[in-house]
């Protein structure tokens, strides 16, 4: 099953995004991660923030990993 687990706010360093999330629909740690075409971005590896709107970090495995800005990301 594939959904939505929020949009992309910014990059850190070369390899991780951090994503904003739902509180309602949290994600599984340790998840793939997919684009808006399903092509694997990466994996879930951390959440942190406020309870009421947490964030994600999803270490990739991309090149060019801020071309992902603002864009909507999906787990499996």
């Amino acid at each position: 099953m594939v959904r939505a687990i929020g949009r992309v706010k910014s990059n850190f360093g070369h390899r991780i995004l951090i994503v904003e999330c739902d509180a309602a629909k949290l994600p599984r740690l340790y998840s793939k991660v997919l684009d808006k075409r399903w092509k694997p971005v990466g994996k879930l590896i951390d959440i942190f923030g406020n309870v009421t709107s947490p964030y994600a970090a999803v270490l990739t495995d991309i090149e060019e990993p801020s071309r992902l800005i603002g864009e909507r990301l999906f787990i499996k």
